[in-house]
């Protein structure tokens, strides 16, 4: 790598990999002795793991580089291959200076260096052009749909946290370390995602590749790609994070007399502009791809399920359905009485409300007359008394729940020609305009869309959408908790 002169852009995989290799072994040769916390090697130690880590990053990188046109990935705003190229010579001098400060540590400590070098021809890749003919045989699935559903539903279900998990460059860098990380991106995280994705293309591998349906279904062999790639930039962006965060922050530097390697500015800089920054573009492009897909592959269904207990359809529970339906990409509609909304707009759902109140108000009516609250022949009665009496009957049995306690009534509107049980419902229906009160139902919706994507819907019924009957916020189960993101 190094003969006293920077060859940049001379980086190939089989020097990497032998730069891997060795370095590999020596680390665990020196950890075996304690080296790292030696003062007379720790530095010699540490750049020993520089050069581990770096070549491991090259090679990843070269490997991206290669395999771009076989992963037929969607254009996105920024040129990929410049970005690649740019990260590789970024790499090449953080190596190539790290083999100059090997060399002196090596002097320091008497090592003996070696006067022969080998050839820069040993490590040349000089690849053959072309590809082998995909001529295995295909395997015949017998459920497709499912399969495709299951892999697609799981890349936006991955996708949805990993984007939460990519915060904008200012939620990155510490105010007051700006070469230190900070936030949810550390390398902890980043490993735990290129573990999901690595599993998600093991799904793929074991269920979809060499199929029919991936010969017939184009777009499969694309959203591959991008599982794939996404995969070798979140391991890239794992090795960065760790040398930010153990090399690299001004808390590291406890060896005497150590010196940064690389800048933490411009490694943290090209962690946010290259792999975190095409991760997002590449996860979006997908996301759209497998919308689409879900469409083709949709198994449309009916559910029925209860009507938000706390004042029907306001804010949280259509927002929450909105953006399940959105997330999914599916047109799924609800259905009640004789009315149709599109669950993709929470304003469509928030219609549904003039439905639900007015029969909330009937079948209040019909349980004041079943429970004989009203007396056919008042005798004078204080119309507000008998109100609030019949107010508290029916929390008692649970047919109304307070939200304000003691409950205050207004004075009262009397209209002449009403009848007493007309004005005490058209006054507690005040009540329920006002939120003081709601009456409780048992009312049912129907959900008509994709199979799958109605599946999380009941699931986010059976949790009362997010809150209780107080309009508390209540956590998701686990399978929707992309939803609170």
């Amino acid at each position: 790598m190094n003969q006293h002169h920077n060859n940049c852009g001379r980086l190939t995989r089989p020097l990497l990999g032998e730069l891997l290799t060795q370095s590999t072994q020596v680390e665990e040769f020196l950890d075996s002795y304690g080296a790292g916390n030696n003062s007379q090697w720790a530095g010699f130690r540490s750049m020993i793991a520089a050069i581990k880590l770096f070549s491991n990053v090259g090679y990843e990188l070269l490997h991206i580089q290669h395999s771009i046109p076989a992963y037929r990935l969607l254009p996105v705003g920024q040129d990929f291959n410049l970005g690649t190229q740019e990260a590789i010579h970024f790499v090449e001098d953080v190596l190539f200076r790290a083999t100059e400060r090997l060399l002196q540590e090596s002097a320091g400590l008497h090592l003996p260096i070696p006067h022969s070098i080998p050839s820069p021809d040993v490590y040349m890749e000089t690849l053959p052009s072309g590809r082998l003919p995909h001529d295995l045989a295909t395997r015949k699935l017998e459920t497709v749909s499912s399969t495709v559903t299951l892999l697609a539903t799981a890349f936006l279900n991955l996708a949805a946290e990993c984007k939460q998990a990519l915060p904008k460059e200012r939620q990155i860098i510490s105010q007051e370390y700006p070469g230190e990380i900070t936030g949810p991106i550390s390398e902890e995280k980043l490993r735990s995602l290129e573990l999901r994705f690595h599993n998600l293309q093991s799904l793929y591998d074991t269920y979809v590749s060499t199929t029919e349906t991936e010969v017939f279904d184009k777009d499969l062999t694309i959203l591959r790609g991008h599982i794939t790639v996404v995969l070798h930039l979140l391991r890239t962006a794992r090795d960065f994070a760790h040398y930010c965060e153990r090399h690299a922050s001004p808390a590291s530097l406890h060896v005497p007399g150590a010196r940064q390697l690389v800048e933490p500015e411009k490694l943290l800089d090209i962690l946010i502009h290259y792999p975190l920054s095409f991760v997002s573009e590449y996860l979006t492009r997908a996301e759209l791809l497998c919308q689409d897909m879900l469409r083709r592959y949709t198994e449309n269904v009916r559910i029925e399920v209860r009507v938000p207990p706390y004042r029907g359809f306001h804010v949280r529970p259509s927002t929450l359905i909105s953006k399940l339906v959105l997330h999914y990409g599916s047109e799924v509609r609800m259905e009640l009485e004789d009315e149709s909304y599109d669950a993709r707009s929470p304003l469509e759902l928030f219609r549904a409300n003039e439905k639900i109140n007015a029969q909330k108000r009937r079948s209040l009516a019909a349980e004041i007359i079943r429970l004989n609250l009203v007396p056919s022949h008042p005798n004078g009665s204080d119309v507000k008394t008998l109100m609030r009496n019949v107010v508290m009957t029916l929390a008692d049995c649970g047919k109304i729940l307070l939200y304000e306690q003691p409950l205050k009534l207004d004075e009262l509107m009397l209209r002449s020609e009403a009848t007493l049980i007309e004005q005490i419902t058209d006054e507690i229906a005040k009540l329920l305009v006002m939120g003081k009160i709601d009456i409780a139902t048992e009312m049912k919706v129907v959900f008509f869309g994709d199979k799958r994507v109605l599946e999380d819907i009941r699931l986010l019924a059976e949790a009362g959408y997010g809150e209780d009957c107080f309009g508390n916020n209540i956590p998701l189960p686990e399978q929707l908790k992309y939803l609170r993101q």
